[in-house]
């Protein structure tokens, strides 16, 4: 009996690393393998950062204000690039909201002036930073200000929206980063800048 448990744990222990050696490395994941996040843990106005290609990847669950705040004309008109016209993201995100459904946001965190790394600011507040800005991402460097939709504000230095990766949702509580919808071909190497 003992000889058989020993047997047992031996081949456990030999078989292992075969076994693990099968899921993707990390090098590949951060190469691009798509990877799968799952959205039923995030509440409305929350936001979770991932790493997709060794970049930031910002999940947002936009509530219905922030959304229909997206819509304003009062926002709208303090954008540079409301309607996306170069192209920073997919076809399949080519809309007002930038994305596949209106509540979740799902963005490329780097900032499209100097590569710096925008801050979440969703509400605003006495602790906004800056004066009458209803929210969204502001860069720390040089003052960039983008809505919750990813969309680049006038008047500061990054000249482009943030980018959208490639995603889908393969079910309604997943979505996966780094993998267009079936029938899509489309690369984040086709944006103008990151």
């Amino acid at each position: 009996m003992i000889t058989l448990a020993t047997a047992a744990v031996g081949v456990g222990a030999v078989a292992w690393p075969f076994i693990s050696s099968m899921e993707p490395a990390a090098d590949t994941l951060a190469a691009g393998a798509p990877i799968d996040v799952d959205l039923s843990q995030i509440e409305p106005g929350q936001q979770v950062l991932v790493l997709w290609q060794e970049k930031p990847i910002l999940i947002v669950n936009r509530p219905p204000a922030a959304l229909q705040a997206l819509q304003s004309k009062a926002m709208i008109d303090h954008l540079s690039d409301p309607n996306s016209k170069v192209p920073q993201q997919p076809p399949y995100a080519d809309n007002w909201h930038r994305s596949v459904q209106t509540e979740w946001a799902v963005l490329v965190g780097i900032c499209t002036h100097l590569g710096c790394l925008p801050d979440y600011f969703p509400n605003p507040s006495k602790n906004t930073p800056v004066a009458d800005w209803p929210g969204g991402y502001l860069c720390p460097c040089h003052g960039s200000k983008y809505d919750l939709a990813g969309r680049v504000w006038k008047n500061v230095p990054a000249p482009y929206n943030l980018p959208v990766p490639p995603y889908h949702f393969p079910d309604p509580k997943t979505v996966r980063v780094g993998q267009n919808p079936p029938r899509v071909t489309w690369s984040l190497n086709d944006i103008v800048q990151i």
